[in-house]
């Protein structure tokens, strides 16, 4: 009697296909449902799977899990079900990274990915990096995508490791670690140009607005917003017809803006709110104005700004990571989820074609195949 050879599965000897590990990750990172939930999920549909076998290690399982229910397990040693599937799809998440980074702007943010810390009791603070491109708002013809990098650290060391290779312009908030990225310390790269960010210096007008009569901060708003209804006149343009624009009607209203700023310090103390966010604006003057010379650039990180979203709300359903492993693997997955969104595809199908095609072998030489915007 012969039998068929049993189809490769990331589950080694296992029964859970790929379509059903990219079920649970779509769950856990787009819609942003802990394994708790799903399982809860999966009751309601008479799926009776016990909640450690949806993420236990080999060797975990309880003496009172059914023996069926084993093989349903995402089992592999020394990894969890997700973590599996985190590994064998980092190369890929190496090579969208890759990908971005041949860019001539990226942006760039971090925040904080609670990871737990054994032996403590409690939560350390950890941190997801999101480099992100989104060239759609000048036309450019590199398709959008973001990269989540997981560190222990805000240093901005992290940064320089993770934009290793980039040649640019990045566009950040005012956060001094990134200083790191245009000095010396990029060693033999050149350092890169930073465009600061008008919404998070707009934030703090806005908020001293909220305490009563705040003239100065009212005024400022009024000049920003001019500016930013200009950009939404030259949305969708080319990157030389933007430049052309701002250079005409930006220039002269930044100008005159920062001149204005200059001339209300004189009149105000040194210490309080209001003179304190005016010479945030007046130190990053060059960063701010950077967009008007680049038809490529924005005036804010928004862009970075949104794809921060998912990693808020799954920090707020599963509030953290298991560990610094765990970190990293958040940052796989979500990479590749969210730069499958941003670009109009479908990301359960994407993870279940990809898982597929890895655990059938494909080759390393043509990662770029499986990158999300190549998926058809």
């Amino acid at each position: 009697m012969l039998q068929a050879p049993a189809p490769p599965r990331l589950v080694e000897g296992g029964l859970p296909t790929e379509a059903l590990i990219a079920h649970l990750i779509v769950g856990k990172y787009a819609d942003h449902l802990p394994l708790y939930r799903q399982h809860q999920i999966m009751q309601r549909a008479g799926v009776e799977i016990d909640r450690a076998c949806l993420a236990a290690p080999a060797g975990a399982f309880s003496p009172k899990i059914d023996p069926l229910d084993r093989f349903f397990c995402l089992r592999q040693t020394g990894y969890k079900g997700v973590g599996r599937a985190a590994f064998v799809l980092r190369p890929v998440t190496e090579r969208l990274l890759f990908h971005l980074k041949r860019s001539g702007k990226l942006f760039c943010d971090e925040t904080t990915a609670p990871v737990l810390d054994p032996g403590r009791g409690k939560t350390k603070k950890g941190y997801l990096w999101a480099i992100a491109r989104d060239d759609r708002p000048w036309n450019g013809p590199e398709p959008p995508g973001v990269v989540y990098v997981y560190a222990p650290s805000r240093k901005g060391d992290v940064a320089l490791r993770a934009l290793a290779g980039f040649q640019g312009v990045l566009q950040v908030d005012g956060y001094a670690g990134y200083n790191a990225l245009t000095d010396q310390r990029r060693k033999d790269e050149a350092p890169l140009e930073l465009a600061f960010c008008w919404t998070h210096w707009r934030r703090d007008f806005f908020d001293l607005t909220k305490g009563g009569h705040a003239p100065i901060a009212v005024e400022m708003l009024k000049r920003i917003a001019a500016l930013y209804e200009i950009e939404a006149d030259i949305r969708g343009r080319s990157a030389d017809e933007r430049r052309a624009v701002r250079q005409e009607k930006s220039a002269p209203l930044v100008a005159a803006l920062f001149a204005w700023v200059e001339e209300r310090l004189t009149r105000l103390p040194n210490s309080g709110d209001l003179p304190e966010a005016l010479r945030y604006g007046l130190k990053r003057r060059a960063g701010l104005s950077r967009f008007l010379d680049d038809g490529r650039l924005e005036m804010d990180t928004n862009t970075v700004e949104r794809a921060m979203r998912p990693i808020a709300l799954n920090r707020k359903n599963a509030l953290f990571a298991g560990s610094d492993e765990g970190g990293k693997a958040w940052g796989v997955l979500a990479s590749l989820i969210e730069t499958c969104k941003l670009n109009g595809i479908e990301p359960n199908a994407y993870l279940t074609d990809v898982l597929t095609k890895i655990v059938e072998g494909w080759p390393a030489a043509r990662l770029d195949d499986l990158m999300p915007w190549a998926y058809v």
